[in-house]
């Protein structure tokens, strides 16, 4: 039995058939979900999924990996140790792992410090966040380091986006693309989000076909100042690094009153 095949099985003997949303029963002879059970939720055989918990298999897909870690209720921890367990298991761990550089010229920092307070971010292509504005901490506190990750993984991100499955598709998106154009950190981390973001990011990134928007209009809630419509524009930065500078404006004036209170509630803090 491989490292990843005694995780899979001590985690399926570990989940209580009600939390998997099954009848439980007395006569039960075996402790947790019965492979049977796990297999059907995950929309696997229970051959395959044998020959994972048994190490006969080493090498699962990263979508397999992420219907199994739905399933089986993993944390984003627990998702991320699964998909390098895999990754260990066939000697590819430390490829394309190495992440894009985070530096920002001079000129684009100083640039968001003249946008004060507008809110305004500057990524790259697999959506690591390297610098924004304080308007921008302030619609979203924490600024996450990833905004694909965030999208896909933060349990505040249905929240943030009433419109989820819009920004979802478009960070989805922007991961195939930076993938499909050989991009080998973007592949790797798509990898990554096939687990820890389960199958709402790989049926979305399987099924893309679109190149996200870089101007439109996003719906966003805050828990201070309610729901906010923000006009979004995206500029590409002459760097090789494929940095982009997006600006937020509010899209109509209820959301203009509720950046300045935003704005004014900082001023009244500092």
């Amino acid at each position: 039995m491989t490292e990843l095949g005694a995780f899979l099985r001590a985690r399926r003997e570990s989940i209580a058939p009600a939390d998997a949303g099954l009848p439980d029963s007395p006569r039960r002879r075996t402790p947790g979900l019965r492979r049977a059970e796990l297999a059907t939720l995950a929309g696997i055989s229970v051959e395959y999924l044998t020959r994972l918990e048994q190490g006969r298999d080493r090498n699962p897909s990263s979508e397999i990996l992420g219907a199994l870690a739905d399933a089986l209720r993993l944390t984003v921890d627990e998702r991320v140790y699964l998909h390098r367990l895999m990754k260990a298991n066939t000697g590819t761990a430390c490829q394309g792992t190495t992440a894009p550089p985070r530096t920002v010229r001079s000129t684009v920092t100083a640039m968001l410090t003249r946008l004060e307070p507008t809110p305004a971010i500057v990524t790259n292509q697999v959506g690591d966040v390297l610098a924004h504005t304080t308007g921008y901490a302030r619609l979203l506190d924490p600024v996450p380091e990833n905004m694909a990750w965030f999208v896909f993984t933060s349990p505040h991100a249905h929240d943030t986006f009433p419109d989820w499955a819009v920004i979802a598709d478009q960070w989805a998106a922007d991961l195939r693309t930076a993938a499909s154009l050989g991009d080998p950190y973007a592949a790797f981390m798509a990898q990554e989000l096939q687990v820890a973001g389960g199958t709402e990011f790989s049926r979305r990134y399987d099924s893309s076909t679109m190149l996200a928007s870089r101007t439109g209009v996003e719906h966003w809630r805050h828990p201070r100042v309610g729901e906010l419509r923000l006009a979004y524009e995206t500029l590409a930065l002459p760097d090789v690094d494929e940095q982009r500078l997006t600006v937020y404006l509010p899209a109509d004036d209820a959301t203009s009153t509720a950046l300045d209170l935003l704005t004014l509630h900082n001023d009244v803090l500092q």
